[in-house]
Parts: C-alpha cells; sequence; structure tokens
C-alpha cells in the first residue's frame, strides 16, 4: 500500500539538530532506513516539513515509519493511503458503482 507520509519538525528541535551539524545526518539516516519512492522538502507553518511516498505491506508498519521521526525530532506526523495513476484507473469500476448507486 503507497502512502504520503508528511513529518514537520518544530523549529526549536529543528534549530536545535541543525546547530549541532545533526539535522542532515538525522534525516538521512531515517531515510536510509525508509527508502521511499520519493521524499520532498519544504516548509510548512514556520516548520520544516519531510514529505515522503512509501509503499507499505500492512498498517503494522506505521511506528516503523513514524518512530524515527517521533523519536528524532518530536515530529508531527500524518499517514495518508495514497494511489497512484494505474491504482486510480483499477478503481474505476468501485467509482463507478458508487455512481450508479448513490450519485
Amino acid at each position: 500500500m503507497r502512502v504520503l507520509f508528511k513529518a514537520r519538525i518544530p523549529t526549536d528541535v529543528g534549530n536545535a539538530a541543525a546547530r549541532e551539524g545533526e539535522l542532515g545526518e538525522m534525516i538521512a539516516k531515517i531515510l536510509a532506513d525508509q527508502k521511499p519512492e520519493a521524499a520532498y522538502f519544504t516548509d510548512e507553518n514556520g516548520m520544516r516539513c519531510a514529505y515522503l511516498i512509501l509503499d507499505i505491506g500492512s498498517s503494522s508498519e506505521i511506528p516503523k515509519i513514524s518512530e524515527p521521526w517521533l523519536l528524532s525530532f518530536n515530529a508531527e506526523i500524518e499517514l495518508h493511503p495514497a494511489m497512484s495513476p494505474e491504482d486510480l484507473e483499477k478503481a474505476g469500476p468501485w467509482i463507478a458503482e458508487a455512481v450508479d448507486k448513490y450519485g
């Protein structure tokens, strides 16, 4: 199952890690373990923010994804199921069924 994972790093925690020279190293370590399909970094509401696209086999892997960010950065996290264009195409019959039934 593909998921969109967002981690927002509180400014004080991120600044402390940056001042200690550990911010990039800690993020690189997490990414090496998680092996995201894609990773993007930006800001959100004044915080450092990471967006990752991950393919997980089971919801039991959520702690494996979340805990490194929580423990390393006290991050605020969000996790959302996501579909590729191929997944969306496969969902077409269910969408049509919902339209017929509820639309």
